[in-house]
C-alpha cells in the first residue's frame, strides 16, 4: 500500500472540493427542501384557517396531507440512491439527519396523540424543525440554514406563550424562511 504525503495546501484543497462535491450532490436535492416547506407552510395555513375562519373541529386532519410527501421522498430518495455512483460524508450525514427527524417527528405526533393536541405542543415540532435546519447549516456551511434554525428555536420559545392557533402559525413564518433559504441555496 501506497502512502500519499500532502502538503498543507494539498489536503485543504482536497477538503474544499469534497465539501464543494456535496453543495453540488445536495443542490440537486433541493427538492425535498422546497417540497417540505411548502407542504409544512400549506398544512400550517390551512389548519390555522381551519381552526380561526371555519371553527372545524378536526382541523388537524390536514396534516394527513403529509402522507404523499413522505410517499415522493421515499421514491425519490431509493430512484437517486440506484442513481448516485459516488456518495460524500455530507451527503450521507445529511441523509441521516432528515432521516431521523422525519422519525422524531412521526414520533413526537404519536405521544402528543396521547397526550392530547389541546396543549402547547407545536412549539416541540419547531423545536426539532429549527434543530434539523441548524445541523443542515452546520454541516453545508451554509449560514442561512444556521441562521434559520436559531430563529426557528427563538419561534419556538415565543410560541409556548401563544394559543395553540398561533403556534400553529408561527410555525408558518418557520416554513417562510426556508423556503427563502432554500431557493437561495439552490443559486449559490
Amino acid at each position: 500500500m501506497q502512502e500519499d504525503n500532502f502538503s498543507p495546501q494539498d489536503s485543504l484543497r482536497v477538503i474544499h472540493s469534497m465539501l464543494e462535491k456535496s453543495k453540488q450532490d445536495l443542490s440537486g436535492n433541493d427538492i425535498y427542501f422546497l417540497m417540505w416547506g411548502w407542504l409544512t407552510f400549506f398544512c400550517c395555513t390551512a389548519q390555522f384557517l381551519l381552526i380561526r375562519v371555519f371553527d372545524y373541529p378536526k382541523h388537524y386532519l390536514v396534516w394527513w396531507l403529509t402522507l404523499p410527501g413522505v410517499a415522493i421522498t421515499i421514491y425519490l430518495s431509493v430512484k437517486q440512491g440506484r442513481e448516485k455512483k459516488v456518495t460524500t460524508y455530507v451527503g450521507e450525514s445529511m441523509g441521516f439527519l432528515w432521516t431521523g427527524m422525519g422519525i422524531s417527528f412521526f414520533v413526537l405526533s404519536m405521544i402528543i396523540s396521547g397526550i392530547g393536541w389541546d396543549k402547547p405542543v407545536f412549539p416541540f415540532f419547531i423545536l426539532l424543525y429549527g434543530l434539523g435546519t441548524f445541523l443542515s447549516g452546520c454541516l453545508l456551511r451554509f449560514r442561512p440554514f444556521i441562521v434559520g434554525g436559531i430563529l426557528a428555536w427563538v419561534i419556538a420559545m415565543v410560541s409556548v406563550h401563544l394559543p395553540y392557533d398561533f403556534q400553529i402559525f408561527d410555525g408558518r413564518r418557520c416554513d417562510i424562511g426556508k423556503l427563502y433559504h432554500s431557493r437561495v441555496y439552490v443559486e449559490v
